[in-house]
């Protein structure tokens, strides 16, 4: 069977995405979408006054996702295989956790003007792990800006991320608990996760590849 065109790759902070991202795209020969965490310029400072900058990161992301998306929307998805590193709804998450009131209130009159002109991918792969496994991966790839996340932030944010999936439907799904596999390493079947890739087109599946 035919690979997705589009496949859209989700998870917590911490989950693997753009590492799986990188593999998917060697493998399918794909052109690569990478979310702008470090490009944020609000970054450092979010994590340090969560209240006092969340709406300028959230902002910054909203715009940023949008415009790599519509390039996608004005190019011939048919002609390659894309796979991103994260699907657009992943800000509205967020923002659901770090703002409120008036400004939430404002993030979503913008992020519902600008969602209908998402494509939607075919196929979204969401990577599921516990938190303290989140935590062990955040701590080990040491990104600067990430060093003053406090651990219960990351468990709200996975949460929401479950929370979020537990309800998705509006493409095809396919669930990948991640807690036993390295996916940066070769210690787990990766031509079965492939398959199992490439054969799903319909509702969501749930798949737990063995770890080493």
């Amino acid at each position: 069977m035919q690979e997705p065109r589009f496949i859209a790759i989700e998870g917590s902070i911490g989950a693997g995405k753009t590492t799986l991202a990188h593999k998917l795209a060697r493998e399918y020969d794909a052109r690569l979408v990478l979310e702008v965490d470090e490009d944020n310029p609000f970054m450092d400072k979010f994590y340090e006054d969560r209240a006092g900058y969340a709406f300028q990161t959230q902002v910054f992301f909203l715009l940023s996702r949008y415009n790599q998306y519509q390039e996608l929307a004005q190019r011939d998805l048919f002609s390659n295989v894309v796979i991103s590193d994260y699907l657009f709804h992943r800000d509205r998450i967020f923002a659901g956790l770090n703002l409120e009131g008036h400004e939430l209130h404002l993030y979503e009159q913008l992020f519902n003007l600008i969602k209908i002109k998402i494509p939607k991918p075919d196929l979204v792969i969401f990577l599921q792990a516990e938190t303290p496994v989140l935590h062990g991966r955040v701590e080990k790839r040491g990104r600067r800006f990430e060093q003053n996340m406090e651990y219960r932030y990351l468990e709200d944010v996975n949460r929401a991320f479950n929370n979020f999936f537990f309800y998705y439907s509006e493409t095809p799904l396919l669930v990948i608990n991640t807690n036993e596999i390295d996916l940066a390493g070769e210690k787990y079947n990766f031509k079965e996760l492939i398959n199992k890739i490439n054969n799903h087109r319909i509702g969501r599946e749930y798949y737990n590849p063995l770890g080493s």
